[in-house]
């Protein structure tokens, strides 16, 4: 699924090339119809509208319960007019982003409903039902925060090096100290001294007492001496500061780069940290005192803190703190709308593209620019991450139906890989109800293929619902496209013919319903600026398209 609305979906491969003819004729039924060969069979659509609602005839003609629109908070809390049509033709809408796990989970492991609440609310109160999506997915996910379980199990042996010599302040004598030039310039008034009041168990501190600031800040200062890092690395300086009342120390990495970082001091003791990236590879640090006040300074390290041993977690404890991730938020989204969202898509696109096994890192890469919303789940549960997915779901609502949901199952490859994958879950003790096909489709999708998709998923003898269904004109991606009254035409006979296979290839019994991929053109995660499209069945302005007409003459029977 895209982000831009919904979907990351493969584009799907040209497997035939179909040839379409429209043409007008009389029909008993609609005096200004067209009959539209799609793949060898005749299918009627009509620009006339005709009676009732989409939802008015799938759930008395049609025969089965549920038509749906997939919508997104944004365009529901805002837009009135778009509510009432959805209200108008639909009982069942899925949130095209706001129950996914990166839309509720942010990078401390805290989860926010504020949103998903809000668009539940506008549907409950428009009398819609919602159907949950997803719970389980490798897209649309908080991948920065996942990760981050992983390489918080890391364990690190040993003591860092400290890279920088003589922060003890232990060698020389009097009030000098070896590998440190102490400057008191410009207008400061000050000085150095060594006391025994030491933070590390030695005998002697550096004490910079500042009677008069200086006008600049480094007109007092201790000047260190270079040590050597790797550029462009991350390091963490330490120092320990007696301050005997509330003050500022800065601290300077310089050499030929500059970096600071202030320090606000407070009486006694206490350990300051700054963690910066050095950019050069002969740094320079330096203590600045801008504030007047009697500062001991003791302890001071600069370590590379990925420097030691790194003991990696075992495959077991990874596997553990994902698991307890995908609980976690399963079981709290599932029972947070127990009761009120009764249906879910629990597992949704497990299959790879290209050979239908299970997604996982040896056949998908993540790409660079997703490594923050991507995660395969699978990678570090194996095969049962669906299992366990299934298994939270049912124990966190035993009543809900729940379903697995792919992508591309007009191929034979990746529909029996679903097929096989499902049945492999429910021999487990899934708890499974239904397959959701997406049916993703444009022009060029044989008829065969939705035929053959349909009745293999009958087979199951689970519930089969189409879940995303829409179908794109411009199959070529062009920048400058426009349909023309052909193509709707062909678009219109091609979504009566979904609607026809569906009804004759699933029985009443595991029919859940329809749900097109969003309401008009211009909101579907298929049009771009790049490759404009026009998929659904209402444009813009909510006008019905011819695709509306025959998607109602469909569920009439007609």
């Amino acid at each position: 699924m895209k982000n831009s609305f919904f979907k990351d979906v493969t584009t799907m491969l040209l497997v035939t090339a179909v040839l379409f003819a429209a043409s007008c004729k009389k029909d008993s039924t609609d005096n200004n119809s067209t009959t539209t060969n799609t793949g060898g069979t005749k299918t009627t659509g009509t620009t006339t509208d005709t009676t009732g609602t989409l939802i008015g005839s799938a759930t008395t003609a049609a025969d089965f319960p549920n038509i749906g629109f997939a919508v997104t908070y944004g365009t529901m809390s805002t837009n009135a007019a778009y509510v009432s049509v959805v209200k108008r033709e639909a009982n069942y809408v899925t949130f095209g982003n706001e129950l996914k796990y990166g839309s509720i989970v942010q990078n401390d492991g805290t989860f926010n409903y504020t949103t998903a609440d809000a668009l539940y609310a506008i549907c409950a109160n428009n009398g819609l039902s919602v159907f949950g999506h997803n719970l389980c997915w490798y897209s649309q996910q908080n991948a920065t925060y996942l990760n981050g379980l992983i390489t918080g199990l890391n364990q690190q042996t040993g003591t860092p090096t400290n890279l920088i010599q003589y922060g003890d302040f232990e060698a020389a004598t009097g009030s000098t100290f070896t590998g440190w030039s102490n400057v008191v310039g410009g207008t400061a008034v000050g000085s150095f001294s060594a006391v025994t009041d030491d933070n590390d168990g030695g005998s002697r501190a550096m004490q910079a007492t500042v009677t008069t600031t200086g006008a600049n800040a480094y007109d007092m200062q201790s000047i260190g001496t270079a040590f050597t890092v790797t550029p462009n690395k991350a390091y963490k300086v330490t120092v320990s500061i007696k301050s005997a009342a509330a003050g500022t120390v800065r601290l300077v990495m310089q050499n030929t780069v500059y970096q600071q970082d202030d320090l606000t001091t407070t009486p006694g003791w206490a350990t300051y940290t700054w963690n910066l990236t050095i950019t050069e590879s002969s740094p320079i640090l330096r203590f600045n005192f801008p504030a007047v006040g009697t500062y001991v300074i003791d302890n001071v390290t600069v370590t590379d803190p990925n420097s030691g041993t790194i003991i990696k977690p075992t495959a077991t404890q990874v596997a553990t703190v994902i698991d307890t991730a995908l609980h976690k938020f399963i079981n709290t989204t599932v029972t947070r709308y127990k009761g009120k969202i009764k249906a879910w898509d629990v597992v949704n696109e497990p299959m790879s593209d290209g050979t239908g096994a299970l997604r996982d890192a040896s056949n998908y890469t993540i790409p660079a620019a997703n490594v923050s919303n991507q995660f395969l789940w699978s990678e570090y549960l194996g095969r049962n991450f669906g299992l366990k997915a299934f298994q939270y779901a049912k124990a966190a609502d035993p009543n809900a139906l729940l379903f697995i949901n792919e992508y591309n199952l007009e191929y034979s490859y990746k529909l029996d890989s679903l097929i096989a994958y499902t049945q492999e879950l429910i021999g487990k003790g899934a708890k499974i109800d239904g397959i959701g096909t997406q049916m993703h489709i444009n022009l060029q999708t044989p008829q065969a293929s939705i035929d053959n998709e349909l009745i293999k998923l009958t087979q199951t003898g689970l519930l089969v619902r189409i879940s995303e269904l829409d179908i794109a004109l411009n199959i070529s991606k062009s920048s400058t496209f426009t349909p023309t009254a052909t193509m709707l035409a062909q678009q219109a006979a091609l979504y009566k013919y979904v609607v026809q296979s569906y009804l004759k290839n699933v029985p009443k019994a595991q029919r859940f319903g329809i749900t097109i991929w969003g309401l008009t053109d211009n909101e579907s995660w298929i049009n771009a600026p790049a490759a404009p499209d026009a998929p659904l069945l209402f444009n813009q302005n909510f006008t019905k398209k011819p695709a509306y007409y025959s998607f109602l003459l469909g569920l009439k029977g007609m």
